[in-house]
């Protein structure tokens, strides 16, 4: 897999949160350095940045292990990024108020903004492409899954979204909002409008149907699998379709080479 031309996009990942649906496992690391297959989980939202031409990224982070990601991570520039750099979001607020931590990083850009438990199979450069073609506003992609209520449904009418629902009880669709987003430098102003949900959070769903309400958000199907990471079995199952994708005896496709060389590397150091 070959570095493509870099999209004027900057990049915003979200890996805070304290995990509990994953605990045990999250009591003495962040969730996003757990492994999926032979890497930490935080590879493979950064792997979908770089593989889109999107190397100029931020890493939102939080709880008690922050160091932990630049042990890891450094500058970014053994991985292919241009930029990589770091923040802290104090307490649980939602995704809505950890991207609110990145104002200062966008400077005006816009944004995609993906989730560091989330796992892509396919490329998201189409998407990007189109959202820089439409010149402002907001994307999100959908996909078709098992059990929408863990996720954003979009309501739809006439094939067009008419509402985003977070984790509804009783789902209007089998689609859910997949764990990228696309906004413009606007989204700030937005989620400073916003007042916090029953459970306590600013929901990314209000920030979508803000968009949605100004005439300005479009949308998208997502190619390929897609699993979030966040529960035990979510966890297992990306980890199986990771392996049968990149890392089977049979896998076909390219992880992406500079992370590829980080794990050959650590492999030959502990032999």
């Amino acid at each position: 897999m070959n570095k493509m031309k870099r999209l004027p996009l900057k990049g915003v990942v979200l890996a805070g949160g304290l995990g509990r649906r994953l605990g045990p496992l999250t009591e003495i690391t962040n969730k996003h350095l757990l492994p999926i297959w032979d890497r930490p989980m935080i590879f493979y939202p950064l792997r979908t940045l770089l593989e889109a031409g999107i190397d100029d990224v931020l890493l939102v982070t939080g709880g008690q292990n922050p160091g932990d990601f630049m042990r890891l991570l450094g500058d970014g520039h053994e991985f292919g990024f241009r930029h990589l750099a770091y923040t802290y979001q104090k307490g649980q607020g939602g995704i809505a108020a950890a991207l609110a931590c990145a104002e200062e990083f966008a400077a005006g850009s816009d944004l995609c903004v993906i989730l560091g438990d989330n796992i892509l199979q396919r490329s998201i450069r189409p998407h990007a492409e189109r959202f820089h073609a439409q010149g402002g506003g907001a994307r999100i992609l959908l996909k078709r899954v098992a059990h929408p209520e863990r996720f954003g449904v979009p309501r739809l009418r006439n094939g067009q979204i008419a509402e985003i629902v977070e984790k509804p009880r009783h789902p209007a669709s089998r689609l859910a909002v997949v764990g990228v987003y696309f906004y413009d430098s606007a989204v700030f102003e937005i989620i400073r409008t916003l007042s916090p949900s029953a459970r306590g959070e600013l929901e990314i769903s209000d920030v979508t149907n803000a968009y949605l309400r100004c005439g300005v958000l479009r949308h998208g199907t997502l190619s390929g699998w897609w699993s979030d990471a966040g529960t035990i079995e979510s966890l297992n199952h990306a980890a199986t379709l990771a392996a049968r994708t990149w890392f089977g005896s049979r896998a076909r496709e390219t992880f992406w080479p500079p992370f590829d060389r980080w794990v050959s590397r650590r492999l030959a150091a502990s032999a």
